[in-house]
C-alpha cells in the first residue's frame, strides 16, 4: 500500500529529531567514567605536577660527624653565621648566593671526602642553627631576613665560562680587594682586585698590635741584634694594596707568611719601630680575595642591587638559575 503524505512527513521528523534527542541524553546522562576523569585531570594543582626534589647536601658538623642537609635550609644557617643580620637586605642577598655557589662548587671538586663543607669558617663556611641562633640572643625577625635572602635567590649561582666559579669572601677589605694570585699563587680571570669603599665603618677596618722586639724576631725564625728599627726594610706591593713582599734582618719574606706568623688580620700592614717595639696596623680582615661582606653592605646602602654587588666583586661572572 502507498504510504499517504501525512505517513510521509512523520517519518522525516521522526528521523531528523530523535537523534538529536538520543545524543542530547547521552551527554547528559552517559558516558560518566569519562566526564569523571576529564575533572580529575583539571583538578590536579599545578604546582604538584611541577614540583621538584629539593637539592640535598652532606655537611661535616664540628663534632666531625656528617650531616645530610637540605641545601637551601643550610645557606639559611650560612648567611646567618657569615653577615650580621642588619645588613642591607640586597647585600644578604649576594651572600646568599656567593654561600650556594661555595657550597656546590666544592661539592663538585670533593673538599672533604665525606662531606660537602665543613662547618669551620677557616676552611669553608661558618653555620648555625636557627634553634641555636635564638639561644643566642638572636630574634625570630633576623631568621626571617636570612630566609627572605636565601628564599628571594634560590637556585641562583655563579658561573664563569659555563662553570660555577670559586666563590670566595670575606669580612672587610681595607678600601679594595686583592687579585687571587698575590694571596693563593694562582691566576683566577674573575678574582681580581677592586675597589671596595664605604668601608670605614668595619669593626676591623684598622687594627694595630704591638710586639716586643724579642717575640717578633722569635715568631719569625729569626735571630736579630742591635735596634729593631735597622731591621725593618724594603716592602714591595700587591695590585690590591697588600704586602707582597718584605726584607726583615735582611730576609725577605712574603706577605702571605708574615700575616700567618704574625698573626694578623691581613695583608694590607704597615710597621714601624720604636725603641724596643715594632707595632703593625692593618687594613681589613681576611684573605681579601672576592667578596667584601662590608664592602656590599656599602654599595647596597647607596642603591646598588645584589646583581651588580656580585658584578662588581667577580668581574666577567654571570649569574645563572641552576642548583647542580
Amino acid at each position: 500500500m502507498i504510504p499517504s503524505w501525512k505517513e510521509i512527513w512523520l517519518s522525516i521528523v521522526l528521523g531528523l529529531v530523535m537523534p538529536a534527542v538520543v545524543l542530547s541524553l547521552a551527554v547528559r546522562f552517559g558516558a560518566p567514567e569519562q566526564r569523571s576523569e576529564e575533572l580529575r585531570i583539571t583538578e590536579v594543582p599545578t604546582e604538584t605536577l611541577q614540583q621538584e626534589e629539593p637539592v640535598m647536601i652532606r655537611v661535616l658538623t664540628d663534632e666531625s660527624v656528617a650531616e645530610e642537609m637540605e641545601l637551601e635550609e643550610y645557606l639559611v644557617g650560612v648567611v646567618l653565621a657569615e653577615m650580621p643580620v642588619s645588613f642591607e637586605p640586597e647585600a644578604q642577598k649576594a651572600q646568599a648566593v656567593v654561600a650556594r655557589t661555595f657550597t656546590l662548587r666544592s661539592a663538585q671538586r670533593g673538599k672533604h671526602a665525606e662531606a660537602a663543607v665543613c662547618m669551620d669558617s677557616g676552611c669553608c663556611q661558618a653555620y648555625i642553627a636557627p634553634e641555636e641562633y635564638l639561644e643566642k640572643g638572636g630574634t625570630e625577625e633576623g631568621i626571617d631576613r636570612m630566609r627572605d635572602a636565601v628564599e628571594q635567590t634560590t637556585g641562583q649561582v655563579l658561573t664563569y665560562e659555563g662553570a660555577l666559579i670559586e666563590a670566595t669572601y670575606f669580612s672587610c677589605s681595607g678600601g679594595a680587594t686583592e687579585d687571587a694570585v698575590a694571596v693563593w699563587g694562582t691566576d683566577v680571570a674573575y678574582l681580581r682586585s677592586v675597589d671596595s669603599p664605604g668601608e670605614e665603618y668595619a669593626t676591623h677596618y684598622t687594627d694595630t698590635v704591638t710586639y716586643k722586639a724579642d717575640a717578633f724576631a722569635d715568631a719569625l725564625g729569626l735571630n736579630l741584634t742591635g735596634s729593631p728599627e735597622t731591621w725593618l726594610g724594603k716592602a714591595t706591593y700587591t695590585a690590591g694594596g697588600g704586602v707582597d713582599t718584605m726584607l726583615i734582618g735582611g730576609v725577605s719574606f712574603k706577605g702571605t707568611d708574615l700575616r700567618k706568623a704574625l698573626g694578623l688580620r691581613s695583608t694590607a700592614f704597615t710597621m714601624t719601630a720604636e725603641g724596643d717595639c715594632i707595632t703593625v696596623t692593618t687594613r681589613g680582615y681576611g684573605h681579601r680575595v672576592g667578596m667584601s661582606q662590608y664592602g656590599a653592605d656599602a654599595m647596597a646602602a647607596a642603591g646598588s642591587s645584589y646583581e651588580e654587588i656580585l658584578t662588581h666583586y667577580y668581574q666577567g661572572t654571570v649569574l645563572e638559575d641552576r642548583e647542580n
